[in-house]
């Protein structure tokens, strides 16, 4: 992708185009001023980061509470809760898309994240994770006079950064990578994400090299946040099928 980036016009003979010469980056120089491409990774950036930093905040919560709490019929919510990993997204996807017109969502980062952010999945992580903190420091607390809200903002959440960093990560793909739903709730090229936006290209008779150097210019973001996290990935994904 990237060699085949770099160069523009060149007609694709495989394995010969791979070859590292003869390169130029006028494809970039044309992605970059010729299309949206600037305006579709800010709204790929706000859609992945807002979501981000909610989908943690509301799985950290949920996950919290399904572990350390007690309350009626905790088993049964959490279990169907858990069953929604089983429903594919399609199943839902038309009385979303009709809730979300209803609401005046259609074109909107509102509409765009909102139907993201119940996510089974990090809600089952956080639990696991959480369940393996020890109850002591829960107690210890409760007994200094710390509330819920405070234990939860300064024991839960200090402890769970590995989990944390990791589903920031997984969250920040799937929402980056994300095409369908963008595709469906966007309807102006001012608010496409780099997924639909680069697709849309196709249509426009783009060259190759072009389509690919947007692929490229998408693709580093994401490279760059797991090196930023990587060293938490691994004791993340370990701690949080690991019971205390």
């Amino acid at each position: 992708m990237v060699v085949l980036s770099l160069k523009p016009g060149k007609v694709v003979e495989l394995p010969g185009s791979l070859l590292p010469w003869d390169l130029s980056f006028d494809s970039y120089t044309q992605v970059l001023s010729g299309q949206n491409l600037i305006g579709w990774l800010g709204n790929t950036l706000v859609y992945s980061l807002v979501s981000v930093v909610a989908v943690l905040f509301l799985s950290a919560l949920a996950g919290y509470a399904f572990a350390k709490k007690r309350f009626a019929g905790k088993e049964v919510m959490f279990w169907s809760f858990l069953a929604m990993v089983m429903v594919p997204f399609h199943v839902t996807l038309i009385p979303t898309f009709i809730m979300m017109a209803g609401l005046g969502g259609i074109d909107t980062y509102w509409g765009l994240i909102l139907p993201t952010l119940a996510n089974a999945q990090a809600v089952f992580l956080m639990r696991q994770f959480i369940q393996g903190l020890p109850d002591d420091l829960f107690e210890a607390a409760r007994i200094d006079g710390a509330g819920e809200f405070r234990i939860f903002l300064r024991i839960v959440l200090p402890l769970c950064k590995p989990i944390l960093a990791t589903l920031g990560i997984f969250v920040f793909l799937w929402h980056w990578n994300d095409f369908l739903w963008p595709l469906i709730i966007a309807k102006s090229n001012a608010m496409f994400t780099l997924t639909v936006g680069i697709s849309s290209l196709q249509q426009q008779n783009v060259p190759l090299s072009t389509m690919l150097a947007g692929s490229v210019v998408a693709l580093l973001p994401i490279f760059l946040a797991y090196l930023v996290a990587q060293r938490y990935v691994q004791e993340g994904v370990t701690g949080s099928g690991i019971k205390g």
